[in-house]
């Protein structure tokens, strides 16, 4: 089988949570994870939107789900929604316990006014 341009299944994930969120003590609601280099960003709904960012700054157009039990993919050049797509390198999701949203201790209480 021939991967799309922008699919590297053998890159590892970057980490547990989004990447520029943890560097700024910052919270994210779920987590998408670039399939061409493993950067694991904050999705559309959490505050700062560090995946489309991520795919903006670098021209990776597929992200694919990082959260528990989702195998989905996007892409971003097209706006299209893939239910599954190839295997990537594990680890596959944030980790199980690690809370949506996330990460604990650094979700404010208020957090649902900070999604409007």
């Amino acid at each position: 089988m021939t991967l799309p341009a922008g699919i590297d299944p053998t890159v590892p994930p970057s980490g547990d949570g989004c990447v520029e969120c943890d560097a700024a003590g910052g919270w994210w609601f779920h987590l998408r994870r670039c399939a061409q280099c493993g950067h694991v960003g904050c999705c559309d709904s959490s505050p700062a939107q560090h995946a489309t960012a991520h795919a903006g700054a670098t021209g990776h157009p597929f992200v694919q789900s990082y959260e528990p039990g989702e195998s989905w993919f996007w892409n971003y050049e097209t706006d299209e929604m893939y239910e599954s797509g190839p295997d990537l390198a594990p680890p596959l999701s944030r980790p199980a316990d690690q809370p949506s949203p996330g990460p604990a201790g650094r979700v404010p209480a208020n957090w649902t006014e900070a999604l409007r």
